[in-house]
């Protein structure tokens, strides 16, 4: 194939022709691969995003040298000399393309919509770009928080660009407000639109104040707040359920399910044992949460020999969601269950998911199954996958297991060989070195009308450790199967952190005399010797909260690069089809592999797994802000009954505008503007900060607040609609004490 001229119509006319010194020569009509610094080069006078496509195009590559092209441009990701653009595209370091998908994020305090890049990875790119965008044409609704348009963006600044409306792509519903409505106006339950909504007359849609709306943006811009008509009406703020019902249409997640796909479900009916290994007699037990809502992983373990012999059995999701159906394409658009305190949006409807593929006990259930065998310690000596059907023997919690445990009990006969299997499971792990987080998760309790009885953190026992391991232990030898078996696999991966968040987390630690190996010799054994030296002390919360912000975020992708979080080469998700769409995949590719059936993966599907892998890492994402976002609010309608009391706090973020502290009782944070500090010159000291943190110091008084600092804190507003709390510190350095865990009155 011969070389592209150079020149063509939108490419750089300088990328000489000739072979480079040194450079091997490619095979008979072959064109040569591009060294780095011509790609460096071609990225650089591109106008903006480019392809693999047209890479090859350009240098004039045949397919078979595709796979060399992606691990070139994979250097250049790693190495910060490109940047990723798009979905599948590239671009120089640092810069937006002159045409690309952008979010609406908010307004700034005129109204005007702020935007972001899609797909822009601060830990790779650095700090996110923004872009304002400019008013829409006569007539166009304005633009809402949420809604994606594909942009022409012009530079006007550092990091600030002008973006103005080329086409309207959606993510918003159509571009929609959601608020609470008071006469004439509607308040928004973002924080990040920083604009009310004047409804003009007969707009209101038969409203009520104190509701929740949705309204659409109307089209002009009179003087004054933006015009908006109100077009559903979601119920009264501070009802029960209203606030997981703000966090469901504020982050687009789907609730209701098309008539096709229910009907679909509904139509599902229970598995025979013909062709399935019949697993009835083996005593598996589902161990979940009080409050769980779905039960789709069952374990059973016994002594063999010297080790131990599990098997854990997972809901056959895949025989009632199949390729292509109504039920798989909507499964496929959630991407995954969303958890709030008072309700779920599950990812398939209820006839399936608390029926069907619920693993009740005393009930026949088709499953697959991973049959797994350990040495005494720990490590996996064999595997074999199959397809079953079983009959869960109990129905256990984590609290009635860990209260058996302490008291020696085993009323189900299947307690002692669990725990022994994971003390196995667990002395690996210890050696393997892995990223053990010690953050409970927040547990918000309710009353019978939805009002919020507390917020607490949820107990972290040695029963879910034990599932845990469990299913870490299937999920590692499903992936090892299905490379085994030369199938696609939707890997779960995991990537070491950046260096640019490890110099902010190494600034941090050394305030508290703790270091860090340089990046390349950092494991994540290193994690979890800082997270050792912090237990029990004060900072240990804060400490962990950054180790965590100092991480990746794990994606899914077919392309392995392994979890350096469980210090893991290969890891898919096997044990949740239930709620995870990734999970399903992992399924049909075994069944399709191992023989199991006409309902494995099809070749349609493996093709789309790039983009799906990048779908379902979005909807996870989406799905966990949500849920974020609903306990703030909760957290917020609690802590609105304790407005002018003071709590022990810690400083867990330094900025220019003020601090942020989170509360040690129960993890609530917010923020203290920098205007109720004390009358001063408030400036980040730069030299101080390289050897202490993180810090804002007054030039006159004299006073510091530097990040993990013990402050008193006092609540001066709560703001239920929107989860934001606002505090004050107390006069005063060191902070005078309040009484161990609670809050005094100001």
């Amino acid at each position: 194939m011969a070389r592209r001229p150079p020149g063509g119509p939108g490419l750089p006319p300088d990328l000489p022709p000739d072979l480079p010194p040194g450079r091997p020569r490619p095979a008979e009509g072959e064109a040569p691969l591009p060294s780095k610094d011509e790609l460096r080069r071609f990225l650089q006078a591109s106008p903006g995003r480019v392809g693999k496509t047209g890479i090859s195009r350009h240098f004039g590559l045949g397919p078979d040298q595709r796979p060399a092209l992606r691990a070139l441009l994979k250097d250049l990701l790693a190495e910060g000399d490109a940047q990723p653009a798009g979905r599948r595209g590239v671009a120089a370091p640092g810069r937006l393309p002159e045409m690309a998908v952008i979010e609406v994020t908010g307004t700034d305090p005129d109204g005007d919509p702020i935007a972001r890049p899609l797909g822009w990875k601060p830990e790779r790119q650095g700090p996110m770009p923004v872009i304002f965008m400019a008013p829409e044409r006569a007539g166009q609704p304005a633009l809402a928080p949420g809604e994606k348009v594909l942009a022409r963006l012009k530079p006007i600044g550092a990091g600030k660009y002008q973006g103005s409306t080329v086409k309207r792509i959606g993510g918003a519903s159509p571009a929609r407000i959601l608020g609470v409505y008071e006469e004439g106006r509607i308040t928004p339950t973002d924080r990040r639109h920083r604009s009310d909504w004047a409804v003009p007359p007969g707009e209101h849609g038969g409203a009520e104040p104190g509701e929740i709306v949705l309204a659409e943006p109307l089209p002009g811009r009179p003087l004054g707040l933006r015009p908006a008509r109100i077009v559903e009406r979601l119920g009264r703020m501070g009802e029960a359920r209203s606030v997981s019902l703000i966090c469901i249409h504020a982050h687009g997640i789907p609730e209701l399910f098309p008539a096709e796909a229910v009907r679909e479900a509904e139509r599902a009916r229970g598995v025979g044992a013909e062709g399935r290994e019949d697993l009835r007699d083996i005593p598996l037990v589902t161990i979940d949460g009080e409050d769980a809502r779905d039960f789709d992983d069952a374990v059973w373990a016994e002594p063999d020999g010297t080790g131990w012999r599990v098997i854990v059995a997972i809901a056959d999701v895949a025989h009632y969601v199949t390729p292509g159906s109504a039920l798989d394409r909507e499964a496929w658009a959630r991407g995954n269950s969303v958890y709030f305190p008072d309700r779920v949006v599950p990812m398939l409807p209820e006839a399936l998911s608390n029926g069907w593929c619920s693993l009740k006990p005393g009930e026949p259930r088709g499953c697959l199954f991973a049959e797994l065998r350990f040495d005494a310690g720990g490590a996996k000596t064999a595997h074999r996958f199959g397809r079953g059907i079983m009959r869960s023997a109990a129905r256990l919690t984590y609290e009635q297991v860990q209260a058996a445990r302490a008291a020696g009990e085993d009323p189900t006969g299947t307690l002692r060989p669990l725990y022994g299997a994971y003390a196995a499971l667990q002395a690996a792990r210890d050696r393997r070195g892995t990223l053990d987080l010690e953050l409970p998760e927040r547990r918000v309790r309710l009353d019978d009308q939805g009002r919020v009885l507390g917020v607490e953190p949820r107990a972290r026992l040695a029963s879910h450790r034990l599932i845990e391991e469990f299913m870490v232990a299937a999920n590692v030898a499903a992936a090892e199967e299905l490379e085994r078996l030369r199938q696609p696999c939707l890997y779960r991966i995991h990537d070491r952190p950046a260096d640019r968040k490890l110099e902010g987390l190494r600034q941090f630690l050394e305030s508290f005399g703790i270091d860090l190996p340089a990046s390349d010799r950092l494991h994540p054994r290193d994690f979890a010797r800082v997270l050792d030296r912090v237990r029990g002390q004060p900072e240990e919360r804060l400490v962990h909260e950054t180790v965590l912000r100092a991480q990746s975020q794990a994606e899914y992708a077919p392309d392995n690069i392994g979890h350096f979080g469980l210090g893991l080469s290969r890891y898919a998700h096997f044990t949740s089809p239930i709620r995870r769409y990734a999970d399903l995949l992992v399924h049909r590719a075994l069944i399709r592999g191992l023989g199991l059936g006409g309902d494995g993966l099809a070749e349609a599907e493996a093709a789309r797994l790039p983009d799906t892998g990048e779908h379902v890492t979005q909807t996870e994402r989406r799905a966990a802000a949500a849920e974020r976002d609903a306990v703030e609010r909760y957290l917020a309608a609690f802590m609105s009954q304790h407005v002018g009391e003071v709590f022990e706090a810690r400083i867990s973020g330094v900025t220019r505008f003020g601090l942020f502290v989170t509360l040690e009782a129960n993890g609530a944070s917010g923020i203290v503007p920098i205007a109720s500090l004390p009358d001063d010159r408030w400036t980040e000291d730069q030299a101080r900060q390289a050897r202490h943190g993180r810090m804002l110091s007054g030039q006159r008084t004299g006073l510091t607040f530097t990040l993990g600092q013990a402050v008193e804190a006092r609540l001066v507003e709560a703001t239920p609609r929107t989860g934001g709390l606002v505090f004050h510190l107390m006069q005063g350095v060191p902070p005078r004490r309040p009484a161990k865990g609670g809050a005094r009155r100001g």
